[in-house]
């Protein structure tokens, strides 16, 4: 059987969802390895099938199996996507900016990497916002961009073995709520004190790990967690939470309220922290990415003693093999 296609422009893409797909022999798994739907990973391999003019697997109700022509074609397209990959790595301009995703403008990477910037001027960066690591786990993987921000776990998915996690920020979050709020009054709360009301945030969207996040610190405390329209920038977050009388909204520390009509509350006994982490591709050689990881140095889990923090007992293991490292 022939696997020519006269005309055939490349599909990556598509290389890579066979490539998947053929590594589990499962079409969930395989959408859970490269963060698609099982729906979205089925319509690139149909069009991989549509373009060589043949079935690559066999499907059933009970199995996935590779054809005949699927294991002749599976040793090629492995080939033709480290072809492309080590096409992408020798073109790419040495000194071009360090490609790095900050999650969103309100929370603390995008301050880390301008503080890292202004300490070091050789360290040039290309900023991007996908606003959730589980959305920017994709681009990590395929290499178009060096390194994301976010916490590291409750992904749709495991663990991508390729890739390497650094914790380097354990942020405290305070609670936020309008000045005419019956919580308005309080110096500082305790999560007992959010019960009555609950916590009322912006749903994440795509950031499962957020959403993950919420639900452990919502279950841990016995506080009602309610989900509302997502927020479309800064000022929409502020709008949301000012419409909240009696719930709260969570937010870091860091973010300066005044001039917002919020007043942000400190949260103690225990104060919960946001676990940030750097997260990059084993195999970046790219030296700016170094250059980068220098100034982000790791910091470790409070001690499970520790009462006065608290973190999703989850974030206290390392997410990959040797996470503090350089690999």
């Amino acid at each position: 059987m022939s696997l020519q296609a006269p005309g055939m422009d490349a599909d990556i893409p598509g290389m890579r969802a066979f490539v998947v797909t053929a590594e589990e022999l499962h079409f969930g798994r395989a959408g859970a390895r490269l963060f698609v739907t099982q729906q979205a990973l089925s319509r690139r391999i149909r069009r991989l099938e549509e373009a060589l003019g043949t079935p690559l697997f066999e499907r059933s109700t009970r199995s996935v199996e590779l054809t005949a022509a699927g294991r002749d074609f599976l040793p090629m397209a492995v080939e033709a996507i480290a072809a492309f990959d080590r096409a992408v790595e020798a073109v790419r301009v040495a000194d071009d900016p360090v490609r790095v995703d900050v999650y969103d403008e309100r929370f603390t990477p995008l301050r880390m990497v301008r503080e890292a910037s202004e300490r070091d001027p050789r360290l040039r960066v290309e900023l991007s916002m996908r606003q959730g690591l589980a959305v920017a786990l994709p681009a990590l993987r395929r290499r178009e961009i060096d390194a994301a921000f976010g916490r590291a776990r409750d992904l749709p998915g495991p663990w991508p073995e390729e890739l390497a996690s650094r914790l380097i920020r354990l942020e405290p979050l305070a609670a936020y709520v309008p000045e005419d709020h019956s919580l308005a009054g309080r110096s500082e709360l305790r999560p007992a004190d959010l019960r009555a009301g609950g916590i009322a945030m912006p749903d994440p969207a795509g950031a499962a790990e957020w959403r993950g996040y919420l639900r452990r610190l919502a279950g841990r405390f016995g506080v009602p967690l309610r989900f509302t329209a997502p927020a479309i920038g800064q000022r929409h977050l502020v709008e949301q939470f000012l419409r909240e009388k009696n719930a709260v909204g969570l937010g870091e520390m860091s973010i300066d309220a005044a001039g917002s009509g919020l007043r942000r509350i400190p949260i103690v006994e225990p104060t919960p922290l946001m676990p940030w982490s750097v997260v990059w591709h084993r195999r970046n050689p790219r030296p700016l990415l170094r250059t980068l990881l220098g100034h982000l140095r790791p910091v470790s889990p409070p001690d499970p003693a520790d009462r006065r923090h608290w973190i999703p007992e989850i974030d206290r293991a390392p997410v990959s093999p040797g996470e503090a490292g350089l690999r």
